[in-house]
């Protein structure tokens, strides 16, 4: 039987929830976090090694197969991405105890270290030829979407379905399933290199692109610390600040996060890349105030307000950084560019989290909170700093190309 293959638009749909995936696979496990917690006696390091296993694992992939995708093309390398996915979820959808957790959370590791690259590149490829730009502004609301779908759908079922620790991960096994079906529709174009031979090796940047390059990553690393501290703290920080144990109110506290962030792309359509980084950066440093006020104060409308903020910095950060790899970046080089970026962002994520886990057990949940805040103010203002050399950078070069004969 010969195999359908969508056509653009249905591609780029389905491109943009493999994107969608990497979030929802990423955030189905936190609301879960004081499930194990209470059933397992758990410290707060323990839950947040649980998220930190992730992103080490997706690390780990990019290192060694961050390149993968430029030669055997997006959708295989997706296919083998989703089906780590799926075997991950399935894992946490029938763990006896934590030790399968871990396992769990690696092959989610494992599935969004190879998806993450080649899902971004896909979007902006199947994107229509006049859309090219909004590319990093879809991939950005597709994140939102699959945090969005983590928080709700997962908040809900843990709160009013049976089996709360097992069937949101059954659910999560089932959505899998489907995008992996999708994918296999895709065309399988997308390999820059068809007839190259593929090694190993750690992603590389273009020559002449390192300014933007480091100004990017920067941007989104801070969007994923961000992420971090919403992910891997957010539900005992909605359960200590807002002093709530409904899972589904949890999750809409978490959700404030993500619809924020999928409605923050609108209002900077149109502008460069650099300018909504800067935004982002700038809105960062407010959020965070917030949050430092709301984990002092424990006031659930400067919480909501934080979170807020922290979810439009995220997207701004995100999209900012995205869209400077996609105008800059050579298709040929593009998922390799793309692979570099998320995993100094992982890993940033993976050491903030287990960090973070670390100070909440020793020193209690607030300081984690104020030294989180504290860490993402520094990182927004690195990142400015950044974007202010690679535009001096790029004006430097703009002169000298100007005088030279």
């Amino acid at each position: 039987m010969r195999r359908k293959i969508f056509g653009r638009q249905a591609s780029f749909l389905t491109a943009a929830a493999v994107v969608a995936h990497t979030i929802w696979t990423s955030a189905a496990p936190v609301l879960t976090y004081p499930i194990y917690a209470h059933e397992w006696g758990l410290s707060t390091f323990s839950t947040t090694a649980i998220f930190a296993v992730y992103p080490v694992f997706v690390v780990l992939v990019l290192v060694l197969f961050g390149n993968l995708s430029d030669y055997i093309g997006r959708r295989e390398t997706m296919l083998i991405g989703l089906f780590a996915s799926t075997i991950g979820s399935l894992i946490f959808a029938i763990a006896p105890d934590i030790y399968w957790i871990f396992v769990g959370r690696a092959f989610m590791g494992i599935g969004v270290g190879l998806s993450a690259g080649p899902s971004a590149a896909a979007v902006l490829e199947f994107s229509a030829p006049d859309k090219l730009k909004q590319a990093g502004s879809v991939t950005a609301v597709a994140q939102a979407i699959g945090m969005s779908g983590a928080a709700l759908v997962g908040g809900a079922l843990i709160q009013y379905a049976p089996f709360p620790s097992r069937l949101n991960f059954a659910v999560l096994t089932g959505i899998l399933v489907l995008v992996t079906i999708a994918t296999w529709h895709l065309p399988n174009r997308t390999a820059s290199r068809p007839h190259g031979k593929w090694r190993p090796g750690i992603p590389s940047i273009p020559n002449g692109f390192f300014a933007p390059f480091v100004s990017a990553t920067a941007a989104v690393t801070t969007a994923y610390v961000l992420g971090a501290m919403t992910l891997s703290l957010g539900a005992q920080v909605a359960h200590d600040v807002v002093a709530s144990t409904n899972a589904l109110m949890n999750g809409g506290i978490i959700t404030i996060f993500a619809v924020s962030s999928a409605f923050a792309t609108a209002p900077v359509r149109g502008r460069s890349p650099g300018s909504v980084l800067r935004i982002g950066a700038v809105i960062g440093l407010l959020s965070v105030g917030c949050l430092a006020i709301a984990a002092e104060e424990q006031l659930l409308i400067v919480f909501a307000s934080a979170q807020i903020g922290a979810g439009v910095a995220y997207s701004l950060l995100l999209l900012g950084g995205l869209s400077l790899i996609n105008e800059g970046a050579s298709k040929t080089h593009r998922a390799a560019t793309l692979s570099a970026l998320f995993l100094v962002a992982y890993l940033a994520q993976a050491v903030v989290a287990l960090s973070l886990g670390r100070i909440a057990t020793t020193a209690g949940l607030a300081n984690a909170v104020v030294t989180g805040v504290a860490l993402i103010a520094v990182l927004a203002v690195i990142t400015l700093l950044l974007d202010a050399v690679r535009i001096r950078t790029m004006r430097a070069n703009h002169s000298r190309a100007r005088h030279d004969p």
